[in-house]
């Protein structure tokens, strides 16, 4: 990464994802458990969600596509969002409070976080389709919460991924107190849109090969600024973001 007279020129702010990425559920689909009873109480049915495959999606975007045959329309939805989110909390808590380890770190994650954490040319925040309440309930249950103490963008606020980038840019920069660059920022996540959604804001794009749907080639059709095939190796992970410049 090149010196600057300009401190703030050489700060890089890592936009992860979390599913696929950081960690992964220990059942394929589980993520239905808790989903599938929330529409169900707020909406009187769960659609076209167990036929879903979901991986990139905002939970916004994943209700309207399970909706979309139930005449539920996003304005309609968006009617809901309070009763939606505390709905959904109930729900995930009470599958993640029976005694079952819903989540699990993917190799090399915490280690790669405090070498960035000890790093200060680099600072991490979330960037999900989860929401907020969800992402950060995933943060405290294994242990990660201490590594994302800027604001993030979250998947109620938004049917399109596309939109969270600038959403978080904005939050950080005012949390900062500095003006950044589109290119200062890096989102790291498992699918292709995670990589969209930083070309539509101007950011880096770093493609990590630790999700259940996308092979390293499907992912790099997508053209990311770098590929990594997992976190294990920290000293690889931190020359592969320093060669982004």
């Amino acid at each position: 990464m090149p010196n600057s007279n300009h401190p703030n020129e050489d700060l890089r702010i890592l936009l992860w994802d979390i599913d696929g990425t950081l960690m992964r559920s220990t059942r394929i689909d589980s993520y239905k458990d808790y989903t599938a009873p929330m529409l169900e109480a707020v909406f009187g049915t769960a659609g076209r969600l167990h036929e879903m495959k979901v991986s990139g999606m905002t939970d916004f975007q994943i209700v309207a596509e399970a909706l979309r045959d139930e005449g539920f329309t996003h304005e309609t939805i968006r009617e809901r969002e309070i009763e939606l989110r505390e709905r959904y909390m109930t729900e995930m808590e009470r599958v993640t409070g029976n005694g079952e380890q819903l989540f699990a770190l993917l190799p090399g994650v915490r280690e790669t976080l405090q070498a960035i954490s000890e790093d200060p040319r680099y600072q991490s925040a979330l960037l999900t389709g989860n929401i907020e309440a969800a992402a950060k309930l995933k943060m405290k249950l294994v242990g990660l919460s201490e590594f994302f103490t800027l604001p993030g963008a979250f998947g109620e606020e938004s049917y399109d991924r596309r939109d969270l980038p600038a959403l978080a840019a904005e939050r950080i920069q005012r949390h900062l107190r500095i003006a950044l660059d589109p290119r200062q920022f890096i989102v790291i996540g498992d699918t292709p849109n995670d990589i969209a959604c930083a070309k539509h804001f101007g950011a880096r794009a770093v493609a990590v090969c630790t999700g259940r749907m996308y092979s390293a080639d499907d992912l790099r059709s997508h053209q990311p600024d770098a590929v990594l095939p997992d976190f294990s190796d920290t000293e690889l992970v931190l020359k592969t973001l320093e060669g982004l410049g």
